[in-house]
């Protein structure tokens, strides 16, 4: 149910042709130091600091506060979705698919 990807210019998106290919997508990317081309993105951020903060040294999270964090933020009513939570929508998705 991926409409667009908007993509900053790291080389984590170097196989973005296989990635648009698999999810039958269009692949765009935002200009260098265009934080404001990745509104969804910046967004996810600010949420994701809420539970670990900037400068954290990743290697130290383990992948128990991963999945923590995503259940936590999966779990949150978002306006963009009528105050639904991402999970149900995307479980709605899914069934009708």
């Amino acid at each position: 149910h991926v409409r667009t990807i908007t993509a900053d210019n790291g080389a984590e998106f170097c196989a973005h042709t296989q990635v648009a290919d698999k999810l039958k997508t269009d692949i765009y990317f935002a200009n260098p130091y265009s934080s404001w081309e990745r509104g969804l993105n910046e967004n996810f951020n600010g949420l994701l600091r809420q539970y670990i903060r900037k400068g954290t040294d990743l290697r130290t999270v383990t992948d128990k506060q991963v999945a923590d964090v995503e259940r936590a933020l999966n779990a949150r009513p978002r306006k963009c979705l009528g105050f639904k939570q991402p999970s149900v929508v995307f479980n709605e998705l899914r069934r009708t698919a």
